[in-house]
């Protein structure tokens, strides 16, 4: 891939962290000198924001994209509000629904003033409604300024988290395999299992001695229930694409490429199809039923010990945590990267980037901007904020206001870190690049009627090709 291990090094030695080697794709971008007006206060307990927002009448109103952490959120709004008298109000649109929602609230008489934008693709749509806040103390301590989304000089987007996603797996169960009598594979050890060849071999004899090792199956059921795609459509199919976008030497990056990219090839579609057929041929549901099945359901799989592995991301962990009867012990968590078969992949690691940025409503009042941006700074530069953010919304923050101490303890971001350490190449979050919602929706759709038999994966391939460039040609 593409590395840029200076980016990413830079950004974990600025959090205390030592790194040997790490990658991930990003936007370019560049500082400005111009300003929005925002505070540039940048760290500590923000106490002058708090002190001027206490005295203020305006209030922030916050659209949030992820629901897994919509309670953390509200927990926050709330000790902000008894901290400052601001009034935070948290709205967290359904999953898979967050540009709808996004459309719906804009347009009100009392709008967002914070909302996500995804990448360049998401500051496309919204460009008309993001604030300049290249003057605020957010993007001062902002660790890599490349990673912002700007334009001509100015700063619309600010990344709050660098995240990683992979194959999350149970070394309990993986022991207990490894000590089976009765299993076939060569494989003896998880450091053995380097591509795709080697997974596969442990996964089918795995699920053939399901029952000795007490799972339904593998990997938590594929969720495919309409909203709950994403972990396919989006991540999954990153994989793929990003090996694509990257093998065009014209750009720097593979988002760069990918925006640059009116068809695509699907060139390793064949790679998409091993490591998605592995899953819902190895899984706890069988194929015909994923159209139920959703990301909650397979989470609770996993946390109860009923399989072995699970494909998402760093977030997931409150998922795993706070499922009641959860047996899995955070010691047992790690991670597999996804193979797919890709030449080289041995020292492939987990996919690693950012792909949603925090944005200010330039609609809003001058005085709900800039109390956004307040709350924003108090988020990312206090003690109280950084608590929430390390330990309980579980972000890998690139800002500099974090120290090595207040850096995420939980397993599954330890991993992300355990693997930008080991110098293996990191996928690229290429997906930023993808044209719209509405092509990964269709994408979901495909891959369903797939795994129900109704779509061969020919026609699944033309989809992802064709829907690609009609989505494209929309926007033009």
């Amino acid at each position: 891939m593409k590395l840029r291990k200076s980016l990413l090094v830079t950004m974990i030695l600025a959090m205390g962290i030592s790194v040997t080697g790490c990658s991930s794709g990003s936007d370019s971008g560049g500082s400005s000198g111009g300003s929005s007006g925002g505070s540039t206060s940048s760290s500590g307990d923000s106490s002058s924001s708090s002190q001027q927002a206490s005295t203020s009448s305006g209030s922030v109103y916050f659209l949030n994209f992820k629901p897994e952490i919509a309670q953390v959120y509200e927990e926050i709004a709330k000790i902000y509000e008894q901290e400052t008298g601001v009034k935070v109000k948290v709205v967290t649109a359904a999953s898979g629904e967050y540009e709808s929602t996004l459309r719906a609230e804009i347009t009100k008489s009392a709008p967002p003033t914070i909302f996500q934008i995804n990448g360049p693709v998401g500051y496309q749509s919204w460009k008309d409604y993001t604030l300049d806040i290249s003057g605020t103390g957010l993007y001062d301590t902002l660790t890599d300024k490349e990673l912002a989304v700007t334009d001509a000089g100015g700063v619309y987007g600010i990344p709050y988290a660098i995240e990683g996603y992979g194959i999350i797996y149970n070394d309990a169960i993986m022991q207990d395999y490894f000590a089976l009598p009765s299993k076939t594979s060569g494989i003896s050890s998880t450091d053995e299992i380097n591509n795709f060849v080697t997974l596969k071999e442990v996964v089918e004899d795995m699920q053939a001695n399901k029952d000795e090792l007490g799972i339904q199956g593998v990997f938590a059921s594929t969720s495919l229930a309409e909203g709950d795609q994403w972990r396919w459509q989006t991540h999954l199919l990153n994989i793929p694409l990003a090996y694509e976008f990257d093998e065009n030497t014209a750009y720097e990056s593979t988002i760069l490429a990918g925006l640059a990219s009116d068809t695509i090839d699907f060139k390793y579609a064949d790679n998409f199809k091993n490591i998605f057929d592995l899953y819902i041929n190895n899984s706890a549901t069988a194929p015909t039923m994923l159209g139920s099945k959703t990301t909650n359901d397979s989470m609770a799989e996993f946390a109860l010990g009923r399989v072995a592995m699970v494909q998402n991301g760093n977030w997931a962990w409150g998922q795993i945590n706070d499922v009641d009867g959860n047996i899995v012990k955070s010691d047992d968590i790690k991670y597999f990267p996804i193979y797919t078969g890709m030449a080289g992949e041995e020292n492939q690691g987990l996919a690693i980037g950012t792909e949603n940025y925090l944005a200010i409503n330039s609609k809003a009042s001058v005085e709900d901007q800039q109390l956004s941006i307040d709350f924003l700074e108090w988020l990312f530069g206090s003690t109280t904020g950084k608590d929430f953010v390390t330990n309980e919304l579980g972000f890998i923050a690139p800002f500099n206001t974090f120290t090595d101490a207040e850096k995420p303890n939980d397993p599954l971001a330890k991993e992300v870190l355990a693997w930008m350490e080991a110098g293996t190449n990191s996928v690229d979050w290429a997906f930023a690049s993808f044209p719209s919602e509405e092509y990964k929706n269709q994408v979901g759709g495909s891959l369903l009627m797939y795994a129900q038999g109704q779509m061969s994966w020919e026609q699944v391939v033309e989809m992802t090709k064709s829907a690609w460039a009609d989505e494209v040609a929309l926007k033009k």
